[in-house]
């Protein structure tokens, strides 16, 4: 074995340590230096050797004096969140969200901007560089700082090259978001299918925490699922799991987007609802609800009102979830089911139907058993999810090499 052989292989197993040990005090801290040893497994001086390296470069603080456990109190660890920020971007279909975060994922500034309804490949590329340099303009964070921007895109998204396969909602295909944003900012950008990057939100700092298997559902304009197996995302052997908006639930029923019939997302999505509140109130249902005026947000806000049309869309709607759930809790068997996107916000009408289905249907008593919550992130769901893509970068879950 050459000694450049050795040199590398040892560089590369401290760079791997490293990353452990900065998991272990960003998950457990603050943390000992003694106790992270013992998480990880290695040696004391070692601990000590990475721990003074970490320390140096600002990204670990000693806060704290420990308990003392016969010897001398222990001076604990934590994570300096701000140490680097982080930009995260929720491209939505109507409109595109970026957020600045510090290291803890904790929104220190936001910005929204419309899409226009007509849009080319160049267009959406610019509103996008729009979003992100005027969260950027109002932040006094050095550039240096910036470590990462995380992008959760709708659509089909190869997460290796950075590129929008396929966005629906625009009707693009093959957009270079990576490339375009690393030329034009010069900051490593990662790019994510929004549900996958909502449940890597949720699995660090949500309702999927410390769970191995979860599913989560974004449902809005489409319908997308991201998929958590032994902790970690499940992409599938192309990378398009969890295109669930598309699996076909009515052979009859309406043509979808996609150039299908009868998808999921043609009778569960936020379009879908308002759809099917047009044609009720054109077959002449009498309703706070107005045809001019029709969206998820109305739609809930006069179901809070004791709207009758309004409670049973979007009752009507958590059935429908509920018989896509179903078929994934009988297929997947996922300890947690978490419901997140813009219709999530009408759980308290949605989630005891889609229950109520599941109770149902499940064939066996685990699967009736099946925790199903709505999203503890929100409306920041994906955005977040954007951040933490790129904190996964940074904080490894992988064994440390000792």
């Amino acid at each position: 074995m050459t000694r450049t052989h050795i040199t590398g292989s040892f560089q590369l197993m401290k760079s791997l340590n490293r990353s452990v040990i900065l998991t272990i005090i960003r998950e457990y801290g603050p943390i000992s230096r003694a106790d992270i040893a013992k998480q990880t497994k290695l040696t004391p001086p070692t601990v000590t050797n990475i721990v003074s390296e970490l320390l140096e470069t600002g990204i670990v603080k000693e806060s704290a004096i420990g308990k003392s456990k016969g010897g001398r109190k222990p001076i604990l660890l934590t994570i300096e969140a701000k140490h680097s920020y982080i930009i995260g971007v929720d491209v939505g279909g109507r409109s595109i969200r970026a957020v600045l975060t510090d290291l803890d994922a904790t929104i220190e500034h936001q910005v929204t901007h419309v899409l226009p309804k007509e849009m080319n490949e160049h267009t959406f590329l610019n509103v996008l560089k729009e979003v992100i340099t005027d969260v950027l303009s109002h932040s006094s964070c050095p550039k240096e700082k910036m470590i990462g921007i995380g992008v959760g895109m709708h659509g089909i998204v190869d997460h290796t090259d950075g590129i929008a396969l396929y966005a629906p909602n625009f009707n693009l295909s093959n957009i270079p978001i990576k490339q375009e944003l690393e030329d034009y900012f010069e900051i490593t950008t990662y790019v994510e299918n929004d549900a996958r990057a909502l449940a890597l939100g949720e699995s660090w700092f949500g309702n999927g925490k410390d769970i191995d298997h979860v599913l989560c559902m974004n449902v809005g304009t489409g319908i997308g699922a991201g998929i958590i197996l032994n902790n970690e995302l499940f992409y599938g052997h192309h990378g398009t799991a969890g295109e669930i908006g598309h699996t076909v639930v009515d052979m009859h029923g309406k043509r979808c987007q996609c150039g299908n019939d009868g998808c999921l997302q043609t009778i569960a999505s936020s379009e879908a609802l308002q759809q099917r509140a047009l044609e009720a109130l054109g077959s002449g249902r009498k309703s706070m609800l107005m045809k001019n005026n029709l969206s998820g947000k109305v739609i809930h806000e006069c179901a809070m009102a004791g709207d009758e049309l309004a409670i049973e869309l979007l009752e009507e709607t958590g059935t429908y979830l509920g018989i896509a759930i179903i078929n994934i809790i009988h297929f997947m068997n996922p300890e947690k089911v978490i419901i997140g996107g813009g219709v999530s916000k009408a759980g308290d009408f949605i989630l005891e139907p889609l229950k109520k289905v599941v109770q149902t249907k499940a064939l066996t008593e685990q699967a009736r058993n099946t925790e199903i919550v709505l999203s503890h992130l929100g409306d920041n769901g994906t955005v977040i999810g954007a951040v933490t893509i790129v904190l996964k970068q940074i904080f490894s879950r992988n064994s440390a090499v000792s």
